[in-house]
Protein backbone atom coordinates (compact mmCIF):
# COMPACT_ATOMS: atom_id res chain seq x y z
CA UNK A 1 0.00 0.00 0.00
CA UNK A 2 1.36 3.64 -1.09
CA UNK A 3 2.33 5.48 2.03
CA UNK A 4 0.59 8.84 2.71
CA UNK A 5 2.44 11.61 2.18
CA UNK A 6 1.56 15.35 2.98
CA UNK A 7 1.73 17.44 -0.11
CA UNK A 8 3.00 21.03 -0.47
CA UNK A 9 1.20 24.18 -1.00
CA UNK A 10 2.44 27.56 -1.29
CA UNK A 11 0.97 30.69 0.67
CA UNK A 12 2.20 34.53 -1.27
CA UNK A 13 4.43 35.97 1.43
CA UNK A 14 6.70 38.10 -0.87
CA UNK A 15 3.72 39.20 -2.77
CA UNK A 16 0.79 40.15 -0.12
CA UNK A 17 0.37 43.40 -0.37
CA UNK A 18 0.29 43.42 -3.67
CA UNK A 19 -2.11 40.96 -4.30
CA UNK A 20 -4.10 42.70 -1.27
CA UNK A 21 -3.80 46.00 -3.47
CA UNK A 22 -4.68 44.66 -6.59
CA UNK A 23 -1.38 45.59 -7.86
CA UNK A 24 -0.98 41.79 -8.73
CA UNK A 25 -3.69 39.77 -10.00
CA UNK A 26 -4.49 36.34 -8.73
CA UNK A 27 -3.97 35.15 -12.08
CA UNK A 28 -0.61 36.32 -12.13
CA UNK A 29 0.03 34.56 -8.35
CA UNK A 30 -1.54 31.34 -10.04
CA UNK A 31 1.03 31.69 -12.95
CA UNK A 32 3.73 31.78 -10.66
CA UNK A 33 2.97 29.41 -8.08
CA UNK A 34 2.51 27.30 -11.32
CA UNK A 35 6.52 26.84 -11.74
CA UNK A 36 7.11 25.89 -8.54
CA UNK A 37 6.79 22.18 -7.76
CA UNK A 38 4.27 22.12 -5.70
CA UNK A 39 0.39 20.76 -5.51
CA UNK A 40 -1.25 23.53 -4.32
CA UNK A 41 -1.82 27.28 -3.66
CA UNK A 42 -3.19 28.67 0.04
CA UNK A 43 -4.95 31.70 -0.88
CA UNK A 44 -6.05 34.60 1.08
CA UNK A 45 -9.81 36.45 1.25
CA UNK A 46 -8.47 39.85 0.02
CA UNK A 47 -6.57 38.17 -2.97
CA UNK A 48 -9.86 37.74 -4.45
CA UNK A 49 -10.88 40.95 -7.00
CA UNK A 50 -14.58 39.80 -6.51
CA UNK A 51 -16.98 37.13 -4.95
CA UNK A 52 -19.36 37.07 -7.94
CA UNK A 53 -19.42 33.58 -9.70
CA UNK A 54 -18.78 34.64 -13.28
CA UNK A 55 -14.60 36.16 -11.06
CA UNK A 56 -15.09 32.63 -8.93
CA UNK A 57 -15.65 30.15 -11.93
CA UNK A 58 -12.48 32.11 -13.92
CA UNK A 59 -10.38 31.41 -10.61
CA UNK A 60 -11.26 27.85 -10.60
CA UNK A 61 -10.38 26.92 -14.85
CA UNK A 62 -6.99 28.72 -13.94
CA UNK A 63 -6.50 26.45 -11.40
CA UNK A 64 -7.87 23.80 -13.10
CA UNK A 65 -5.22 24.97 -15.97
CA UNK A 66 -2.04 25.42 -13.85
CA UNK A 67 -3.10 21.60 -12.29
CA UNK A 68 -3.12 23.24 -9.03
CA UNK A 69 -5.53 22.97 -5.91
CA UNK A 70 -6.66 25.26 -3.56
CA UNK A 71 -6.65 23.03 -0.84
CA UNK A 72 -6.25 25.49 2.74
CA UNK A 73 -7.90 29.10 3.21
CA UNK A 74 -6.01 31.57 5.24
CA UNK A 75 -9.03 33.31 7.14
CA UNK A 76 -8.26 35.58 9.95
CA UNK A 77 -11.20 36.14 11.91
CA UNK A 78 -11.03 38.85 14.58
CA UNK A 79 -13.56 36.90 17.79
CA UNK A 80 -12.02 39.77 20.32
CA UNK A 81 -13.95 42.90 19.31
CA UNK A 82 -16.34 43.87 22.69
CA UNK A 83 -19.17 44.76 20.46
CA UNK A 84 -21.10 41.29 19.91
CA UNK A 85 -22.46 42.84 16.75
CA UNK A 86 -18.71 42.86 15.59
CA UNK A 87 -18.40 39.17 16.97
CA UNK A 88 -21.59 38.70 15.09
CA UNK A 89 -20.88 39.72 11.41
CA UNK A 90 -17.10 38.12 11.78
CA UNK A 91 -19.07 34.71 12.05
CA UNK A 92 -20.98 35.81 9.41
CA UNK A 93 -17.83 36.57 7.26
CA UNK A 94 -16.72 33.28 8.44
CA UNK A 95 -19.57 31.29 7.03
CA UNK A 96 -18.83 33.15 3.36
CA UNK A 97 -15.41 32.10 3.42
CA UNK A 98 -16.14 28.64 4.48
CA UNK A 99 -18.58 28.58 1.66
CA UNK A 100 -15.77 29.40 -0.52
CA UNK A 101 -13.51 26.68 0.54
CA UNK A 102 -16.27 23.89 -0.11
CA UNK A 103 -16.69 25.38 -3.79
CA UNK A 104 -13.02 25.12 -4.16
CA UNK A 105 -12.74 21.29 -3.06
CA UNK A 106 -10.53 22.57 -0.16
CA UNK A 107 -9.83 20.82 3.10
CA UNK A 108 -9.28 23.60 5.69
CA UNK A 109 -10.32 27.03 6.27
CA UNK A 110 -8.60 28.89 9.26
CA UNK A 111 -10.20 30.40 12.43
CA UNK A 112 -7.85 32.60 14.88
CA UNK A 113 -8.97 33.85 17.98
CA UNK A 114 -8.54 37.52 17.20
CA UNK A 115 -6.14 40.51 18.61
CA UNK A 116 -4.79 40.97 21.33
CA UNK A 117 -6.38 44.46 22.15
CA UNK A 118 -5.56 46.38 25.02
CA UNK A 119 -7.62 46.66 28.36
CA UNK A 120 -9.22 43.50 27.45
CA UNK A 121 -10.80 41.52 30.20
CA UNK A 122 -7.93 38.47 31.17
CA UNK A 123 -11.03 35.73 30.56
CA UNK A 124 -13.78 36.94 28.70
CA UNK A 125 -12.08 36.80 25.31
CA UNK A 126 -12.11 33.29 25.79
CA UNK A 127 -15.82 32.64 25.93
CA UNK A 128 -16.17 35.05 22.92
CA UNK A 129 -13.33 32.66 20.83
CA UNK A 130 -15.37 29.74 21.96
CA UNK A 131 -18.82 30.71 21.11
CA UNK A 132 -17.87 32.21 17.51
CA UNK A 133 -15.95 28.96 16.43
CA UNK A 134 -18.49 26.59 18.24
CA UNK A 135 -21.39 28.01 16.36
CA UNK A 136 -19.31 27.62 13.02
CA UNK A 137 -18.65 24.11 13.62
CA UNK A 138 -21.92 22.51 12.14
CA UNK A 139 -21.68 24.97 9.25
CA UNK A 140 -18.42 23.34 8.33
CA UNK A 141 -18.87 20.15 8.86
CA UNK A 142 -22.19 20.31 6.91
CA UNK A 143 -19.86 21.63 3.42
CA UNK A 144 -17.20 18.92 4.46
CA UNK A 145 -14.81 21.78 5.97
CA UNK A 146 -12.56 21.21 8.87
CA UNK A 147 -12.11 24.41 10.65
CA UNK A 148 -7.93 24.53 11.64
CA UNK A 149 -6.81 27.16 14.66
CA UNK A 150 -3.26 28.25 14.21
CA UNK A 151 -0.83 29.30 16.95
CA UNK A 152 -0.63 32.50 15.11
CA UNK A 153 1.34 36.10 15.03
CA UNK A 154 -0.37 38.37 13.71
CA UNK A 155 -2.30 38.74 10.62
CA UNK A 156 -0.43 40.83 8.01
CA UNK A 157 -3.68 43.64 8.60
CA UNK A 158 -4.17 43.97 12.21
CA UNK A 159 -2.78 46.19 14.78
CA UNK A 160 -2.17 43.92 17.51
CA UNK A 161 -0.61 40.23 17.72
CA UNK A 162 -3.34 37.31 18.14
CA UNK A 163 -5.23 37.06 21.21
CA UNK A 164 -4.30 33.18 21.68
CA UNK A 165 -0.30 33.90 20.31
CA UNK A 166 0.92 31.75 23.57
CA UNK A 167 0.47 27.90 24.21
CA UNK A 168 -1.86 28.62 27.26
CA UNK A 169 -4.68 30.53 25.46
CA UNK A 170 -4.19 28.34 21.98
CA UNK A 171 -4.60 25.48 24.25
CA UNK A 172 -7.63 26.50 26.18
CA UNK A 173 -9.79 27.38 23.06
CA UNK A 174 -9.00 23.71 21.63
CA UNK A 175 -9.64 22.02 24.89
CA UNK A 176 -13.05 23.66 25.46
CA UNK A 177 -13.56 22.34 22.15
CA UNK A 178 -13.13 18.84 21.29
CA UNK A 179 -14.65 18.48 17.94
CA UNK A 180 -13.18 16.28 14.55
CA UNK A 181 -14.47 19.08 12.70
CA UNK A 182 -11.72 21.47 14.72
CA UNK A 183 -8.35 21.09 13.99
CA UNK A 184 -5.00 22.74 14.50
CA UNK A 185 -2.66 24.39 11.44
CA UNK A 186 0.64 23.85 13.43
CA UNK A 187 3.21 26.84 12.74
CA UNK A 188 6.97 26.24 14.11
CA UNK A 189 8.01 29.22 13.59
CA UNK A 190 5.12 31.31 15.25
CA UNK A 191 5.98 29.20 18.80
CA UNK A 192 9.26 31.25 18.69
CA UNK A 193 7.63 34.35 18.19
CA UNK A 194 5.14 33.28 21.07
CA UNK A 195 7.91 32.01 23.98
CA UNK A 196 7.10 28.81 23.25
CA UNK A 197 8.85 25.76 22.69
CA UNK A 198 7.76 25.03 19.32
CA UNK A 199 8.22 20.79 19.92
CA UNK A 200 6.69 21.08 23.01
CA UNK A 201 3.52 22.81 21.83
CA UNK A 202 3.84 20.07 18.29
CA UNK A 203 3.64 17.10 20.95
CA UNK A 204 0.87 18.67 22.99
CA UNK A 205 -1.50 19.04 19.57
CA UNK A 206 -0.33 16.08 17.70
CA UNK A 207 -3.10 14.22 17.20
CA UNK A 208 -5.45 17.61 15.86
CA UNK A 209 -2.79 18.64 13.31
CA UNK A 210 -4.19 18.26 9.96
CA UNK A 211 -2.25 21.32 8.26
CA UNK A 212 1.01 23.06 8.74
CA UNK A 213 2.69 26.33 7.82
CA UNK A 214 6.18 25.94 7.16
CA UNK A 215 8.13 28.89 7.84
CA UNK A 216 11.58 30.04 9.28
CA UNK A 217 11.67 33.39 10.48
CA UNK A 218 14.95 35.56 11.35
CA UNK A 219 15.34 39.08 13.07
CA UNK A 220 16.70 41.91 10.95
CA UNK A 221 17.79 43.43 13.82
CA UNK A 222 17.40 43.04 17.87
CA UNK A 223 15.75 40.21 20.03
CA UNK A 224 12.24 39.01 20.08
CA UNK A 225 12.03 39.89 23.52
CA UNK A 226 11.75 44.02 21.91
CA UNK A 227 9.85 42.62 18.87
CA UNK A 228 7.26 41.34 21.20
CA UNK A 229 7.01 44.40 23.61
CA UNK A 230 7.13 47.11 20.54
CA UNK A 231 4.55 45.35 18.61
CA UNK A 232 1.28 47.60 18.25
CA UNK A 233 1.22 48.86 14.34
CA UNK A 234 -0.45 47.99 11.48
CA UNK A 235 1.31 44.92 9.98
CA UNK A 236 4.31 43.18 10.87
CA UNK A 237 7.20 44.08 11.84
CA UNK A 238 9.83 45.68 9.17
CA UNK A 239 12.17 43.79 11.71
CA UNK A 240 9.96 40.21 11.39
CA UNK A 241 11.40 38.44 7.85
CA UNK A 242 10.17 35.11 6.64
CA UNK A 243 13.47 32.87 5.22
CA UNK A 244 14.48 30.26 3.34
CA UNK A 245 12.61 26.90 4.97
CA UNK A 246 15.83 24.73 6.48
CA UNK A 247 18.14 28.04 7.30
CA UNK A 248 16.55 29.49 9.94
CA UNK A 249 15.99 28.94 13.74
CA UNK A 250 13.58 25.85 13.31
CA UNK A 251 15.03 22.18 13.35
CA UNK A 252 12.81 20.88 10.76
CA UNK A 253 13.96 17.18 11.10
CA UNK A 254 12.75 16.98 14.35
CA UNK A 255 8.99 18.43 13.29
CA UNK A 256 8.83 16.53 10.67
CA UNK A 257 9.95 13.15 12.33
CA UNK A 258 7.29 13.75 14.78
CA UNK A 259 4.67 14.40 12.67
CA UNK A 260 5.51 11.45 10.47
CA UNK A 261 5.33 9.47 13.78
CA UNK A 262 1.83 10.68 14.33
CA UNK A 263 0.39 9.51 11.18
CA UNK A 264 0.28 13.20 9.69
CA UNK A 265 -0.80 13.26 5.67
CA UNK A 266 -1.76 16.21 5.57
CA UNK A 267 -1.32 20.15 3.75
CA UNK A 268 1.88 21.83 4.07
CA UNK A 269 1.66 25.54 2.98
CA UNK A 270 5.02 27.07 2.41
CA UNK A 271 5.13 30.87 4.03
CA UNK A 272 8.14 32.19 2.03
CA UNK A 273 8.89 34.38 -0.64
CA UNK A 274 9.78 37.71 0.69
CA UNK A 275 12.89 37.86 -0.92
CA UNK A 276 11.68 36.63 -4.25
CA UNK A 277 10.65 33.65 -6.30
CA UNK A 278 14.07 32.23 -5.99
CA UNK A 279 14.71 31.56 -2.03
CA UNK A 280 11.24 30.04 -2.80
CA UNK A 281 12.36 27.61 -4.85
CA UNK A 282 15.11 26.78 -2.44
CA UNK A 283 12.43 26.21 0.01
CA UNK A 284 10.26 24.07 -2.21
CA UNK A 285 13.44 21.72 -2.67
CA UNK A 286 14.23 21.44 1.04
CA UNK A 287 10.89 20.51 2.12
CA UNK A 288 10.97 17.83 -0.70
CA UNK A 289 13.72 16.36 0.21
CA UNK A 290 12.82 15.81 3.68
CA UNK A 291 9.53 14.66 2.83
CA UNK A 292 11.00 11.99 1.51
CA UNK A 293 13.11 11.32 3.82
CA UNK A 294 10.87 11.46 6.78
CA UNK A 295 7.95 9.18 5.21
CA UNK A 296 10.26 6.74 3.45
CA UNK A 297 8.88 7.12 0.29
CA UNK A 298 12.21 8.21 -2.02
CA UNK A 299 9.29 9.14 -5.19
CA UNK A 300 7.89 11.60 -2.24
CA UNK A 301 8.03 15.13 -3.85
CA UNK A 302 5.08 16.60 -2.46
CA UNK A 303 4.67 18.59 -5.32
CA UNK A 304 2.50 17.58 -8.67
CA UNK A 305 4.07 14.56 -9.18
CA UNK A 306 2.54 13.17 -5.93
CA UNK A 307 -0.72 13.17 -8.28
CA UNK A 308 -2.29 16.57 -8.52
CA UNK A 309 -4.45 15.12 -11.11
CA UNK A 310 -7.89 16.62 -9.13
CA UNK A 311 -8.91 19.30 -10.51
CA UNK A 312 -11.15 22.01 -8.03
CA UNK A 313 -14.23 21.65 -7.87
CA UNK A 314 -15.98 24.76 -10.22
Amino acid sequence: MPIAVPRLAVFPKGYFDDLCAGRMSLWEWIELAATLDVAGVELYPDFFASYENDYLEQVAAALKQHRLEMPMFCHSPDFTQPDPLDRAAEVQRARQMIDLVARFGGATCRVLSGQARPNLDRVEPLRWVVDAIGELLPYAAERGVTLVLENHYKDGRWRYPEWAQRRERFLAILDALPDPHLGVNYDPSNALLAGDDPYDLLAAVLPRVVSMHASDRYLLSGTLDELREADGTLGYSPNLRHGVIGQGLIDYDRVFAMLAAGGFAGWISIEDGEAGLEPLRQSVAFLQQKLAQHWGNKEASGGRAMGNQLAPNS
